[in-house]
């Protein structure tokens, strides 16, 4: 494998169970996960798909084995080759670049950019961003001063720079059908903006990611745009972030979209290899459902050390949520920042209900020099005594006692350790999540396909508008 595997621990939550809980889980969960690769075969076949499985979106799984293969094979003319070409060119033609989508159009994309750049970002010259664009996101919501507010910077930044790339806005919107309004909707507007200062240059600073028909891929072909990249069938929107929805805005902010190939396709190998007692996926869902199973256990919460990983915390409660929360049934995750909210739901999960698994998703080793206390003569604050110590030392201590308080009140807690935040291990956690969700809901008896409930806001929201 090209780096270290992120581990999974539940020793602290399995003192709470029966001992020997989670063995008897074991055959349950191994023809899950046989279902679960099954399903890549079934899909891959052709044939006719059984309504029981229908959808049957699990061409992520071998998704990104596949890209890594063709990029050995085809090298620039492979469809990595061309996301990296294509995500170059857009790097030298524009200073700002805004990601159009919602859900899991931009979600996973959102996740790579606050983990692995500085929220700073947009703040720092184009040297000091080595040529990346500034990032911005829309089309995720309807809110129109936020969306104006945005228009009226990258107008404002086009008049006075009209012949730099300084002024120029490049547009990714990402849409497999092309029907979903919020994001049709600020394609439109941005469009315009994009149009009306760049003229013909517009079509090569627009690039649509979409499925092979819909509203979005007719649009693309009537505009002529330069580059169009297509969503693969069988692999639905919140499964997708590994897909040129994912990887091109990925490659446009400079991120090793290999690595990050690199990574998914290794946790995918453990998946399938790795027995149940090692198994990260395994065991993952075997916690989460035994404290479901046996206590009511049914609010999941993943909790994120330091403010980088947020963001992935939102991109997952997304992915179970639709995947996982029907007929009545599914967990309830959320998703919170310590040591930020200790101080507003810590309260809650330290002697609220009984029904939280808490999850903490640890970033491991920072990548900047460590802050450090400083001695200072003004001691009364009493700091004096911390003088020398790194703030991640400081956190593991914020760790080590949230944990051991929860421990103390037999509130279970496990694990999830990243080696670092880097793009090897962004990829395992996607992919580890997505292929845990779905194992899961082989498991209970869900499909962890479609939304069904989501495409009902959708016919509602348009025929109020009066839309066909």
């Amino acid at each position: 494998m090209a780096g270290e595997l992120l581990k999974y621990s539940a020793e602290a939550a399995l003192k709470l169970l029966p001992a020997g809980r989670l063995a008897l889980l074991k055959d349950g969960l191994l023809a899950a996960r046989d279902e679960a690769l099954n399903d890549v075969e079934l899909w891959q076949s052709g044939g006719a798909i059984p309504e029981a499985k229908q959808p049957l979106d699990a061409g992520f799984i071998q998704w990104p084995e596949e890209l890594l293969a063709d990029l050995r094979a085809n090298k620039d003319t492979s469809l990595v080759g061309r996301l990296e070409a294509c995500a170059a060119r857009l790097q030298a033609a524009a200073d700002s670049l805004v990601v159009l989508g919602i859900g899991g159009s931009y979600m996973g994309m959102r996740a790579m950019f606050e983990a692995l750049r500085t929220p700073f970002h947009n703040e720092m010259t184009r040297a000091q961003r080595n040529g990346t664009p500034r990032l911005y996101f829309e089309g995720w919501n309807v809110d129109s001063d936020q969306q104006k507010v945005l228009l009226n910077l990258l107008d404002q930044r086009a008049a006075a720079n009209p012949n730099s790339v300084d002024g120029r806005t490049a547009l990714i919107v990402i849409s497999k059908s092309g029907g979903t309004l919020e994001t049709a909707v600020a394609f439109r507007t941005f469009r315009e903006l994009v149009e009306r200062h760049h003229g013909q240059d517009a079509q090569s600073l627009i690039v649509p990611i979409t499925g092979e028909a819909g509203r979005l891929r007719s649009l693309s072909n009537a505009a002529g745009y330069k580059d169009v990249f297509s969503i693969p069938d069988g692999i639905g929107g919140r499964f997708s972030v590994l897909t040129a929805v994912g990887l091109l805005p990925a490659a446009a902010a400079g991120f090793n979209i290999r690595a990050l190939l690199q990574g998914a396709a290794d946790m995918t190998e453990h998946f399938r290899t790795a027995p149940y007692e090692s198994n990260v996926v395994l065991q993952y869902v075997a916690v989460g459902h035994a404290f479901e199973q046996d206590a009511g256990m049914t609010c999941r919460i993943l909790s994120t050390w330091g403010s980088k990983l947020e963001a992935a915390g939102l991109w997952y409660d997304q992915l179970l949520s639709e995947s996982l929360g029907k007929h009545e049934r599914g967990a309830t995750p959320l998703t919170v920042v310590n040591t930020r909210d200790l101080h507003s739901r810590g309260q809650q999960h330290q002697e609220g209900r009984r029904d939280k698994l808490i999850t903490n998703l640890l970033p491991g080793a920072p990548q900047q020099i460590p802050v450090t206390v400083p001695q200072h003569h003004l001691d009364q604050d009493k700091l004096n005594q911390l003088a020398g110590t790194t703030m991640p030392r400081i956190l593991q201590a914020a760790i080590d006692g949230t944990n051991q308080a929860y421990a103390d009140d037999r509130r279970p807690t496990a694990d999830l350790v990243l080696p670092t935040i880097n793009e090897h291990a962004l990829g395992q956690l996607f992919q580890m999540l997505m292929l845990a969700t779905v194992v899961e809901g082989r498991l209970v008896g869900t499909n962890p396909y479609g939304q069904p409930g989501v495409e009902a806001y959708k016919k509602n929201m348009q025929a109020n508008l009066g839309l066909k």
